[in-house]
């Protein structure tokens, strides 16, 4: 075995062998070699390659041809496909050369397991040409005396191999050079052409593989030609309105050969092409006559020619020409139809009559106006009224009737044939019957059963139904055989309304309408829906429809959807045309929410949610408990009032307490020296109205006494005691009262009036001890603004009548020394003051205010003596311990002069406007 110095030596060896060069300048002979070299294979065919080993490289090297290993492009081919035939010759066999690749190689595999590429082969694989089919030729004109041929070919498979193609034509006795294609291999042009002369052409085709030819083509390059199109076209109206003539040019010779011609035309912005038959067109010509056109319509004209007897080939569309045809009369009247509005009185009709424009081909030119003809037919002495009428459409008022309506079109040629539309009195005749709708794609078909009667047309109305506008009216007439319709220009997701109405030769059948979609979809939103009643266990809900435009497709059903807040959904379905549902069985004092949905064919759309509480009591409920509470206590109240009726003297006493009213009595008014002449006899000289208008009141500052002697401050210190055990009873007004305790009012007269009692507000007299102005003090009272009620003495006539003590007590306070009358024990302790009335001036009102004030108190004298004065104090100081009220009256008497004046001390009062000392 060699060792791994011996196995580099020998690779080295081999690589030198085959790449170093020999002495002439080529490379020396390699190791060995493989045959065939670089061969072409067919297709799926077998192979098999062998690779020779050279003597030179077996004996240095040791290597045999069991060491060969094969390879197709670096993949190692299966060891199954070798076969060693000798030390030095190893075959590879492949039975389907599809999977062959390039390159093949042979290599040798030392026992170091070194590999080393002996040698390499590329292998082609293709296929064999195929036989040319379909040969053909063509002769084009290419000018006016210059023709070409071109042959075409059906090459057949791909070979996956270099093909070359050859187009070869001969005559009988010459062959012309090949015609070789330039960057195809499927046709060839030949320049020269001879006419009247059979030529035979044929096709070859070679690669590696082999050669193939086509069959010969025999054929005279007179009868394949294609000639050019007809020149220089022009079109020009002819006499009449139907037709138009053609011109042309021919540009190839009639010695050459004779044409024959194609003509078609079309309506301009039509598709279709109408063809002139060829019979007409079948000889030599330069012009024709196109026959059979609409009146006043525009088309598009274009020809061709080829060989007369048919043999060769068309020539190409010439270019396209146009021309109209002249005017003529309208060839049928204008479809005809009505609408009648009957809401403004019933015995007169707006008839609204419209009518569409012709098409181009029935018009027949332009139209100018349309004459419209009314025939009363319910009255035969009525006269034809006659209008001519630009626009497609004219307004009538008509008395109620039956009327025959005709129209006729006029252009500048003539009138076209009548539209009669019978308007009946009444729709009395049979209607048609199963009006169906059925979708087709983007149209809408409309059918209907004819009713038994003969019918000569139809009329078909139709129009958007929208809840914004009015429906605007388009309409079709369909003939009277027809019992279906397809409606164009109808948009989907939209709702139409659509009427039939059969017209009979006598009348007018009553329409019959439908409402349908092209397509439906769901609805755009869902309705809303909102509570209308509330109750403990239920809650009617109402909702609006959708509008037409918010359904797109007829609403199948409404869908109520309703739960708590933690509850299950109840569902509840409701006939589309309801607005109102009553929602049963709810729990009081909850709180739901609820949403409706609306479906159509093509899906639902539900609406907002809304949210409502049950009553937490029913009806009634609350007027059951209500009811007896308000009885029970009307009932309380009632009780209480007949108590409160039966008992109104006590309730009386102690809480309306009897008040005596001190203007209703009479005080006695007294003065220390002067009696009392006053006249007590008259009420109402007593109490005059308006007598006071203002009372001034000061306070007795009992605790000064520095101008006064012990004497004299004795009865303030009774006053001042009785003041501090009365307090609660005093005016409040910043006097002193003379009164501890509310009694009643004790009032004598004259002539032994009876006590009288009173609630009417108490006022109380304030003792007021000073001089006005130099004026010698005296004793005044001046009426009181206090409230609190009288002393016990003046309350109860009993009290004056039982109490003997207390009346002599008292009487010696009502005494005057002036001389009054002793016997007058009932009489007050002061006598009501008398209004002075002067004869000249007036009122004369005076108010007398006695201030003691300490040591500023200073005698001032009105014709007293200090003595009196002091007496008077004494007095009046007992009196108001005894509690009397004191109250200041007025007396009008005769006007008195200063001097006769009596000296009784009266309070003054200020008459309104009078003067008032301060």
């Amino acid at each position: 075995m060699f060792s791994r110095w011996n196995w580099v030596a020998c690779g080295f060896y081999l690589v030198l062998n085959i790449c170093s060069p020999d002495a002439s300048g080529g490379l020396v002979q390699s190791c060995g070699h493989i045959i065939p070299e670089s061969p072409v294979l067919a297709l799926g065919s077998n192979f098999t390659a062998l690779c020779i080993l050279n003597e030179s490289c077996l004996d240095f090297g040791n290597i045999y041809a069991s060491q060969i290993i094969w390879k197709i492009k670096n993949r190692l081919v299966p060891k199954e496909q070798y076969r060693e035939i000798n030390r030095t010759v190893s075959s590879v066999t492949f039975n389907d050369t599809s999977s062959l690749a390039t390159p093949l190689t042979c290599n040798i595999l030392a026992d170091g397991q070194i590999e080393q590429n002996i040698y390499g082969i590329t292998v082609t694989v293709g296929l064999a040409p195929e036989k040319p089919k379909n040969l053909s030729c063509i002769v084009h004109q290419v000018s006016r005396f210059t023709y070409v041929m071109t042959c075409t070919w059906n090459p057949g498979r791909h070979t996956f191999l270099d093909t070359q193609f050859r187009l070869r034509y001969s005559w009988p006795e010459e062959i012309f050079p090949d015609c070789i294609p330039k960057d195809v291999n499927n046709s060839c042009t030949i320049a020269d052409i001879q006419f009247f002369v059979n030529t035979e052409i044929w096709v070859e085709a070679t690669n590696a593989l082999g050669k193939a030819e086509s069959d010969p083509l025999v054929v005279d390059p007179i009868d394949i030609v294609k000639p050019l199109s007809p020149q220089n076209v022009s079109v020009s109206s002819g006499v009449l309105p139907t037709v138009l003539k053609l011109c042309w040019e021919n540009w190839i010779s009639d010695a050459v050969m004779t044409l024959k011609f194609n003509i078609r035309y079309r309506i301009v912005g039509d598709t279709n092409w109408m063809e002139v038959p060829s019979e007409d067109t079948a000889s030599p010509r330069t012009s024709f006559s196109v026959q059979g056109l609409r009146p006043y319509t525009e088309y598009v004209f274009s020809i061709r020619c080829m060989k007369e007897d048919g043999v060769g080939y068309w020539s190409d569309w010439s270019e396209e020409k146009t021309g109209i045809t002249t005017e003529d009369q309208p060839s049928k009247g204008p479809p005809l139809w009505r609408i009648i509005d009957t809401s403004h009185s019933p015995a007169y009709w707006t008839v609204h009559l419209i009518w569409k424009a012709l098409k181009p081909f029935e018009a027949n030119g332009v139209i100018l106006q349309y004459e419209v003809t009314v025939r009363d037919k319910s009255s035969l002495s009525s006269p034809v009224k006659k209008y001519n009428v630009t626009s497609t459409n004219h307004t009538l008022q008509l008395r109620e009737g039956t009327y025959e309506v005709t129209l006729i079109a006029r252009n500048s040629v003539g009138a076209s044939p009548p539209s009669v539309l019978l308007i009946p009195a009444s729709n009395s005749k049979a209607p048609v019957k199963n009006l169906r709708t059925l979708p087709k794609h983007d149209k809408l078909w409309v059918g209907w059963t004819a009713p038994n009667s003969y019918v000569l047309k139809y009329v078909i109305e139709w129009c958007l139904v929208s809840s914004t506008s009015d429906c605007i009216i388009e309409w079709q007439i369909a003939l009277g055989d027809v019992q279906g319709i397809d409606l164009k220009g109808i948009k989907p997701f939209k709702c139409y309304l659509i009427t039939v109405y059969p017209l009979y030769a006598d009348g007018q059948g009553s329409g019959q309408s439908v409402k349908a979609y092209l397509k439906q979809d769901r609805p755009s939103k869902g309705p809303t829906v909102q509570t209308k009643k509330v109750g403990k266990a239920e809650a009617v809900l109402t909702w609006n429809h959708l509008t037409v435009e918010e359904q797109n497709g007829f609403i199948r059903n409404y869908t109520i959807l309703y739960k708590t807040i933690d509850g299950n959904e109840t569902v509840v379905t409701v006939d589309p045309s309801k607005t109102e549902y009553t929602l049963s069985s709810l729990t009081s004092d909850t709180l739901y929410t609820v949403r409706m949905m609306a479906s159509t064919d093509n899906g639902s759309r539900t609406g907002p949610d809304f949210t409502f509480t049950t009553q937490k009591f029913g009806k009634g409920e609350i007027e059951a408990i209500v009811v007896p509470v308000c009885l029970a206590f009307l009932l309380i109240v009632l009780l209480g009032v007949l108590f409160c009726f039966n008992k109104r003297d006590l309730i009386k006493k102690h809480i309306w307490p009897i008040v005596p009213d001190p203007s209703k009595s009479n005080i006695a008014q007294w003065s220390p020296q002067v009696p009392a002449k006053h006249n007590f006899n008259s009420k109402d000289q007593m109490y005059p109205e308006g007598s006071f208008t203002d009372v001034s009141v000061v306070e007795i500052e009992a605790d000064d006494k520095k101008s006064f002697s012990e004497q004299d401050l004795k009865p303030f210190d009774l006053l001042k005691k009785e003041k501090s055990t009365s307090e609660g009873h005093s005016s409040g007004i910043g006097g002193s009262s003379c009164m501890s305790s509310p009694r009643q009012s004790v009032s004598d007269s004259d002539e032994g009036e009876t006590t009288q009692n009173t609630s009417s507000t108490v006022q109380y007299s304030t003792v007021v001890l000073n001089g006005y102005r130099d004026q010698t003090p005296v004793q005044v009272f001046s009426r009181s603004e206090s409230t609190q009620p009288l002393l016990d003495s003046e309350e109860r006539s009993e009290d004056h009548a039982g109490g003997a003590d207390s009346t002599a007590q008292r009487q010696q306070y009502f005494r005057q020394n002036g001389g009054q009358d002793e016997t007058n024990t009932d009489r007050p302790c002061f006598e009501r003051t008398k209004q002075i009335t002067h004869a000249n001036e007036g009122d004369f009102v005076g108010f007398v205010q006695l201030q003691i004030s300490g040591q500023s108190s200073q005698p001032l004298g009105l014709g007293m003596e200090k003595n009196t004065q002091e007496a008077a104090v004494s007095n009046v100081l007992q009196t108001c311990t005894e509690g009397q009220t004191v109250r200041p009256e007025t007396v009008e008497e005769n006007p008195l002069s200063v001097d006769e004046m009596p000296k009784s001390y009266l309070p003054q009062t200020v008459r309104q406007g009078g003067y008032m000392p301060q």
